[in-house]
């Protein structure tokens, strides 16, 4: 168990680590060369230059102006300067909001842990419990433990001041809530009241289409909704399966980084051809010309992804019976997305369609009657995942002590025994253990949500973080205090008799703050100074500038920041949230820890956000709900927790007191469902026909359908500079055609007006 001592080694650790982090990054983002990494989002906003085209040849390379370095933190202040509506219109609401769940942790935890020191600590301090404890076999204490409530004896009055307090913490809490809930709702309809014009403020995505034997899917959507929204219809554009053909065009792209890398290789140096062996990674096989086989190679492919385009677009069992569909006005498509379209259910049903950036092309091939299935299996799986999880982390934590190190290894019992060396193991190790064992589940969890079948981005990043947010509860939180406090305690279990038990487990819940307190060091302050590193976007553009860079585009493409990501960093926020609310009655020491791991992450996140990520997809904060609702979560468990604790402690009288708590809290929550939830899952119909009708009065000439027209085509059938099997003139020549979709259906009669291709023909057809 880790003493004050073994924590202070560790935040030593830490602190030193992340000033290292910064005085290394402080060093990198001076240097001209590394511009484009730390600074890549006002790049590809096209407001800042290279520093490295001018001056000297070594001033292209090194900052040689010194006195740059003496101010090597300057960028935190600068971080902080720019006001919340110009951070909104520079990186989009979707970031701001981020931005505002650490904001939410400090008007959270800095009254809580004042409170907390100045009430709960004292009441903690001031008794000997502990000193009473350590006469029974194998239970062990700290003096951190001294600040709990396991240094309080049964029976005792004073925890009054537990159940006071937790109904003050709770009390804060939900307001706090509910105050940024109501904030983030009004940021959210004021920001698409003021956005620009974007294509999924007039689509929807109509899903299920039922089959016809003698219509298409693209004549079958033009006149279901011809006839069932006539005035207010525009266009649609029915979905492919495409998957096959991006895999090529990908494959493609490939082969073309290694044909333009060895042309460069060999410009530089055409003293001797270059070869390639045609084996396994390049490691054997035959000796080849390595330009000539990739120029056949690319080819080869083009001719590929020539063939597959035309069985697309001929190939009737290439469209699904799925399709987004365009109106006039945002009204129309609010009231389209949000209804239900026909007397079965289960046909046409109608969503708002993501914007074209965040639609995750691959899932739309998926047949809808497929999709429940599949999220079967991903339920059950993760189910299993989360739970065997628990075996292999409890085993890596095991090793990370010294009594598991000297087991498993025994000729290291001389050295982790050394004083300094056992601090470092107790205060330090554990944690670090914990985060690299943890290091590929995001990206196990991002592959079981787009086998679920999601159709945006954001939707799989919100169902990744949901499974990683519950997978922490359980793996991270649940696994190391209930098991491994039952771990510590159990020679103590084994000697003594069971009615002894329950207080042998409300001692030493408590006690698992320590290791809390050390993985809050490890993940919250090293882990976030390293995040501003950037050390793998940094090595990454470096290679790809040396080797593959040849226009600006490609610069462009090799400085690709990336974005915040959500489905990690909004999980790992919540376990913080968590452990604040659990430990705050129990353990205030451990809220100070939360704190500077709060603030540090703002701050840093802060200026990533205005210099480096480029958001990909903006889903005007639709995140918000799940945030506030896992939040709600942590504070109930917190509440059973502490009823569960004080139950082991006898307060009888005291503990029934709890009960109220939880009840309140989830009608709190109720109540915030009702009130502010409508904002982030439905449209107002008023703001729509107040928007529509501001922009007919602005332009009243708007080409809407030119805007429309070709907004959600498969990115494999847009047109790209270097693909030359793609022919746009194509697409243009047909878009001005006016052609007249014959019907053999019956129900033709009931179509109000003559039925025309609205971006579709067969599909894709002139899109080729």
């Amino acid at each position: 168990m880790a003493t004050l001592s073994d924590i202070g080694v560790s935040a030593g650790i830490n602190i030193l680590s992340a000033f290292i982090f910064f005085i290394i990054f402080a060093v990198l983002r001076l240097q001209p060369f590394n511009d484009r990494v730390y600074f890549s989002k006002w790049y590809l906003k096209g407001l800042r230059s290279s520093p490295s085209r001018g001056g000297a040849f070594v001033q292209r390379f090194v900052n040689l102006d010194f006195r740059a370095y003496l101010k090597f933190l300057n960028w935190m202040p600068e971080a902080l300067k720019m006001p919340e509506p110009e951070l909104i219109d520079h990186a989009g609401l979707d970031s701001v909001v981020y931005l505002r769940i650490y904001w939410l942790g400090l008007k959270i935890f800095v009254p809580i842990a004042v409170l907390a020191w100045a009430v709960l600590v004292p009441v903690n301090w001031t008794n000997n419990t502990l000193e009473l404890a350590r006469q029974l076999r194998n239970v062990t204490s700290s003096d951190i433990d001294k600040l709990s409530v396991s240094n309080i004896p049964e029976y005792s009055m004073r925890f009054w001041t537990h159940i006071v307090m937790a109904y003050a913490f709770t009390i804060w809490t939900c307001y706090v809530l509910m105050k940024e809930y109501e904030t983030i709702a009004n940021m959210r309809l004021q920001f698409v009241a003021s956005e620009a014009r974007r294509p999924d403020q007039f689509t929807v995505l109509v899903r299920n289409v039922p089959p016809d034997a003698d219509e298409s899917v693209s004549e079958l959507v033009e006149h279901f909704f011809l006839v069932n929204h006539p005035d207010h219809y525009l266009t649609n554009q029915v979905v492919c399966n495409a998957n096959k053909l991006a895999d090529l065009v990908k494959k493609k792209k490939k082969m073309q980084n290694w044909l333009d890398y060895y042309q460069l290789k060999y410009a530089r140096n055409n003293s001797q051809r270059l070869m390639v062996k045609l084996g396994f990674l390049g490691l054997w096989g035959q000796k080849v010309d390595a330009i000539e086989h990739y120029i056949a190679e690319v080819d080869k492919i083009s001719k590929e992804i020539a063939k597959e385009r035309e069985e697309v677009v001929k190939d009737p069992k290439s469209i699904m019976p799925a399709s987004f569909v365009s109106f006039k006005t945002r009204w129309a498509a609010a009231v389209c997305a949000q209804t239900q379209q026909t007397r079965n259910p289960t046909q046409w049903l109608t969503e708002w369609a993501p914007e074209p950036r965040d639609v995750y092309w691959p899932n739309l091939a998926i047949p809808y009657v497929s999709l429940t299935v599949r999220r079967l299996l991903m339920h059950v799986a993760f189910f299993f995942l989360t739970f065997f999880f628990i075996i292999p982390i409890a085993f890596v934590q095991s090793l990370a002590t010294i009594e598991g190190i000297v087991k498993a290894a025994p000729f290291l019992k001389v050295i982790v025994e050394d004083k300094f060396m056992k601090s470092v193991i107790q205060g330090f190790l554990p944690g670090i253990a914990l985060k690299l064992f943890l290091i590929f589940l995001p990206s196990i969890l991002m592959i079981m949500s787009k086998f679920e079948g999601f159709t945006s981005i954001s939707s799989l990043e919100r169902r990744s973080a949901s499974r990683y947010y519950i997978f922490n509860f359980v793996n991270v939180f649940l696994a190391s205090v209930i098991t491994g406090a039952a771990f510590e305690q159990l020679s103590a279990f084994l000697n003594q008799s069971p009615n002894q038990i329950p207080k042998t487990i409300g001692v030493a819940i408590p006690m698992k703050a320590t290791f809390f307190i050390t993985y809050i060091m490890v993940d919250g302050w090293a882990g976030v100074a390293g995040e501003i590193l950037m050390l793998k976007p940094l090595v990454m553009f470096h290679l790809k500038n040396t080797f593959l860079v040849k226009t600006e585009k490609d610069r462009e493409e090799a400085m690709d920041p990336g974005s915040i990501g959500f489905n990690t960093g909004e999980p790992r926020i919540q376990l913080y949230f968590l452990l604040g609310l659990v430990y705050a009655p129990v353990t205030p020491m451990l809220l100070p820890f939360i704190l500077v791991f709060f603030a540090l992450a703002y701050i840093v996140y802060r200026h990533q956000i205005i210099n480096v990520y480029n958001q990909e997809y903006e889903s005007a904060a639709a995140f918000w709900p799940d945030v506030h609702g896992r939040v709600i979560s942590a504070l109930i468990i917190s509440q059973l927790l502490l009823m569960g604790l004080l139950g082991t402690k006898h307060a009888a009288l005291a503990a029934p007191f709890l009960i109220a708590l939880p009840v309140l809290t989830i009608g709190f929550h109720h109540f915030c469902k009702g009130r502010y939830e409508p904002a982030f899952v439905r449209y107002p119909l008023q703001e729509a026909k107040m928007k529509d009708t501001l922009e007919n009065a602005r332009e009243p000439n708007l080409n809407l359908r030119g805007y429309l027209q070709s907004a959600y085509v498969h990115p494999v059938f847009r047109g790209d500079e270097d693909d030359d099997d793609y022919d746009d003139d194509k697409l243009g020549k047909f878009e001005e055609e006016a052609i007249i979709v014959p019907t053999k259906r019956q129900s033709r009669r009931n179509t109000p007006a003559h039925s025309r291709i609205s971006g579709e023909s067969p599909p894709f057809s002139g899109k080729v």
